[in-house]
């Protein structure tokens, strides 16, 4: 570093810049998406652990991702609320490097469970019969904490080139939180190995998960159409069509975010696609993947009755 450069302290997040009227708005709203996400995953995490009937590998994949998506939503939700009602809208630099590693670690923990769970899906459908000798406990645990050590370790990465870098202004994020791509923007040195590494990332942590899902849910279609009974292939489209669109709209996002050329979109439409992978995306599944579900439906409706 030159003399003449000096490393910030704290950095000043903008967020949406909009009238204070309208971020009291905003505040209120997100705050309803944020305690949404918290109480339906809170109640999907509780009825797995209460109700032995779901101690099977598929709600156990299902509890994972309640987790994580607690975690994801709370590693960022909490400061853009604060920031929406608070005149003073900055974060010391420690702490938002601190914000962006766990970011990055339940984003691409995400990626991965969402594998998992569709890979679950598809023994289940097309391998009945050895579903139970496939999924075990032993392979589930294994597969849940390779998601989330492989996840640590990519996150650490990042966060360990993004240290390296000399960073001495602007002070300023044009976003809601010190997301990656951002923070790359407060150093005065090259970050082009940073972004190769990141858009190498990107691939193969959004690319391939993204490639595999699809083949595990064609996979499930095909067998799906072979199904002779129109009312359980019926149902089995309802059940498969919302996890799609889950899954696209949190991959399609991501992508969108990460490797889209930067000229194609705005800051400000990215900030909008920033928000539905890190609130709107942990919000809907819960709704999707478990409250739609008729043994889940069924666990809850047994737990209010004894309740009354």
């Amino acid at each position: 570093m030159g003399s003449n450069q000096t490393w910030i302290s704290e950095v000043i997040l903008l967020g949406f810049q909009v009238d204070p009227e309208f971020e009291l708005f905003l505040f209120g709203f997100f705050l309803l998406f944020y305690s949404l996400t918290l109480m339906g995953n809170g109640v999907i995490l509780g009825l797995i652990c209460l109700d032995s009937r779901l101690h099977t590998p598929m709600y156990f994949f299902l509890s994972n991702l309640a987790i994580v998506d607690i975690a994801y939503a709370s590693s960022t939700v909490p400061k853009m609320l604060a920031n929406l009602i608070m005149r003073k809208k900055t974060i010391s630099f420690a702490p938002c490097i601190l914000q962006t590693f766990p970011y990055l670690a339940f984003a691409i923990t995400e990626c991965t469970s969402l594998v998992v769970m569709s890979n679950d899906w598809y023994v289940a459908i097309c391998h009945p019969l050895h579903y139970t000798v496939i999924m075990n406990w032993r392979v589930c645990l294994v597969l849940a904490a390779t998601c989330w050590i492989f996840s640590f370790l990519l996150a650490l990465v990042h966060i360990s080139l993004i240290l390296k870098l000399p960073f001495c202004g602007p002070q300023k994020i044009n976003h809601f939180f010190c997301q990656i791509i951002s923070v790359f923007k407060l150093a005065c040195a090259d970050t082009r190995l940073n972004q190769t590494v990141l858009f190498v990332g990107s691939v193969f942590v959004l690319v391939g998960p993204l490639c595999l899902v699809l083949v595990s849910y064609t996979r499930i279609l095909i067998a799906i159409l072979r199904i002779q009974a129109g009312e359980g292939r019926r149902k089995a489209f309802s059940t498969c069509s919302p996890h799609l669109c889950v899954v696209g709209l949190f991959f399609g996002s991501a992508i969108v975010m990460y490797m889209a050329p930067k000229s194609s979109h705005s800051q400000e439409q990215r900030k909008i696609l920033s928000l539905f992978y890190s609130l709107f995306n942990p919000m809907l599944n819960p709704l999707i993947y478990s409250l739609r579900n008729a043994e889940v439906k069924g666990v809850l409706r047994r737990f209010l009755g004894k309740k009354k």
